[in-house]
């Protein structure tokens, strides 16, 4: 390819510089006479210089496409611009010198003219070759500069993220970084309440890279995201903070005509998108917090997902994902079993614990998008599971007398259901409303605030609880700033009864369960300064958590180099318990949060 363009820059060096004067091209090759009369033929030598005018362009095009993949060149075509333009003087030069020859020889008139003529439009197609190639030269270094993508055996890798410095202030304490755990915020008995928090983070800085390949028919892509909110063992705040890299998306996709289909870890399909049903378009709330805000529903998990594209105004998909029951029940005994913590020997948190699923989660949902807003409908199927052991509370059925144990049990299965609808619209072109909602059986962990999905009979058996999440968000969007408001909710039921061997209620949300120690302040439950007393006597279950947030961020600068900006942002938070015999428990919470950030280009 160098050899190649070396080549042609001598060939224009070659018929470009005048070496010779006129009278030395023999006649009949376009430079010596005219008309036998030994006059410069100024038209031919003009052709002459206009195809190599062209072929040069030809040159400079073709170089303009190699610098896209070889950034390197950048100076080489600087210099030949430089000689080009160099050439093209000369020859303007020399012509001028040959119409004053043909003058002082006293030439007809008419000749002069014609003369005069071609110089002219000699000089005008120069000054126009000239503005062509330094516009060639600024859009080539312009892309040298700043490519979009890098280029690698046919694959386009566009890399991405930004870099985050935040902070966050609560005015009661959590111990927790710019992720606020929702269904963790404290009654009013707590210790905690009496103290507030501040904490500087990073780890919210994000990392990216899109790959992309075409083949003749199929368009594949794989992206992969992640960020530093992971902990590990030995990571604290004490000296080098000194956090783990997460996964948040791994997946790779391949499209064919209007078919789209996904495997890998991304957002689930319950999360709505801005365009069709598109990886990469979700609605994300604009918040700092990143667990963004209560009434959103979400999930980024492993799944399988198949779109078809009917036209430019409809979707539909549908998708199994990864499964998880979450549960939470007071008062049981000890007669079932869903889980275990994680075998570290099989890569998973030894900390933790998980669910043993039976199948996974489907989702199906469809996207339509008429010419004003985009609007879903979707709907999700799960199956929950556990082992029932009816003979460990005696005297249930089954045991005949004997001692607890494990004879006659069994599996019990229950089918959870949930579906929901998005709807976002945008007027004056600036401003976009967007309302989502869900509600079912066994959804709760698809909220952002974390309920549960189920609780347990008395018998062991599961029991689901019925849950909502509404969300309303408000952003207006300007050159310099985005603004935003959100207010959201999630509710989850009450399930409960009275155990027949305890008498005593179990379950979840019991009018019955004792609520009179979430009011009352413990001693701290050791010396070493970092445990508070726990609230005795209090059995709450959270009811509903409501959040109303208020931001805006302000872009400093946008353009080929990256976008930096910064945010404040101002969140109201309440948990509501069910009420119990000692009263309903209340936590409130008040979050300050600011963010400074700079996005690769």
């Amino acid at each position: 390819m160098r050899q190649t363009t070396i080549a042609g820059i001598l060939w224009l060096a070659l018929v470009l510089l005048p070496t010779r004067t006129l009278g030395q091209f023999p006649a009949g090759n376009g430079g010596s006479t005219a008309n036998g009369s030994g006059k410069p033929n100024v038209s031919a030598r003009l052709e002459v210089m206009e195809k190599a005018l062209e072929a040069q362009q030809k040159q400079i095009l073709f170089l303009e496409d190699e610098l896209k993949s070889r950034d390197a060149q950048l100076q080489q075509l600087q210099q030949q611009v430089t000689q080009t333009q160099a050439a093209v003087n000369e020859a303007v030069k020399q012509a001028v010198q040959e119409s004053q020859s043909v003058a002082a020889q006293s030439a007809p008139v008419e000749q002069l003219e014609e003369v005069k003529k071609d110089v002219d439009d000699l000089k005008g197609g120069a000054a126009a070759m000239a503005l062509n190639l330094q516009e060639t030269q600024k859009s080539a270094r312009e892309q040298a500069e700043s490519p979009l993508a890098l280029h690698f055996k046919g694959v386009t890798i566009t890399p991405g993220g930004f870099m985050a410095f935040e902070t966050v202030y609560r005015n009661r304490a959590l111990g927790a970084d710019i992720n606020t755990p929702f269904n963790s915020i404290q009654f009013p008995g707590s210790g905690q309440n009496a103290l507030s928090e501040f904490y500087a983070s990073g780890r919210q800085s994000r990392i990216s890279m899109l790959a992309e390949g075409k083949l003749s028919d199929i368009r594949l892509s794989g992206y992969v995201e992640a960020d530093f909110l992971s902990a590990a063992v030995t990571s604290n705040n004490n000296q080098s903070n000194s956090y783990a890299l997460r996964q948040r998306q791994v997946w790779g996709q391949a499209s064919y005509h209007d078919w789209t289909i996904t495997g890998g870890q991304m957002w689930s399909l319950v999360t709505e998108t801005k365009k069709g049903l598109d990886n990469r378009s979700e609605a994300l709330p604009m918040t700092i917090d990143a667990q963004y805000t209560t009434g959103f529903s979400w999930e980024r998990q492993p799944g399988i997902r198949i779109v078809r594209k009917f036209n430019d105004h409809f979707w539909a998909g549908a998708s199994v994902e990864n499964p998880s029951t979450t549960f939470a029940a007071r008062g049981n005994a000890s007669n079932f079993a869903l889980g275990g913590p994680g075998n570290s020997g099989g890569l998973y948190n030894s900390t933790a614990n998980y669910s043993f699923n039976a199948t996974p989660d489907v989702i199906v949902k469809v996207a339509f998008e008429p010419g004003f807003g985009h609007y879903e409908l979707f709907a999700i199927g799960s199956r929950f599971r556990d082992r029932v052991y009816p003979c460990a509370e005696p005297p249930l059925g089954g045991c005949n007398g004997n001692p607890p144990s494990a004879q006659s049990s069994y599996i019990s299965s229950r089918n959870g259901a949930g579906f929901g609808a998005n709807a976002r619209i945008t007027l004056f072109k600036q401003l976009d409303l967007g309302v989502h909602g869900l509600a079912g059986n066994g959804v709760g962990r698809y909220g952002t605030a974390g309920l549960p999905d189920a609780t347990v009979n008395a018998d062991g058996t599961l029991a689901l609880l019925r849950s909502y999440q509404a969300l309303g968000t408000l952003e207006w969007h300007t050159p310099r700033f985005d603004w935003y408001m959100n207010a959201g909710e999630e509710y989850i039921g009450k399930r409960w009864e009275i155990d027949p061997v305890s008498l005593k209620p179990v379950g979840y949300g019991s009018p019955l369960f004792v609520t009179s120690g979430c009011f009352t302040e413990t001693l701290p439950a050791s010396g070493n300064g970092f445990s508070f007393g726990p609230l005795l006597n209090c059995n709450a279950d959270t009811q509903r958590v409501i959040e109303g947030t208020v931001g805006f961020w302000l872009k400093l600068h946008s353009g080929p180099k990256g976008r930096l900006q910064f945010g404040p942002q101002y969140s109201y938070v309440s948990r509501n318990a069910w009420a119990g015999t000692g009263g309903t428990p209340k936590g409130i919470e008040n979050m300050v949060m600011t963010s400074f950030r700079y996005y690769l280009p």
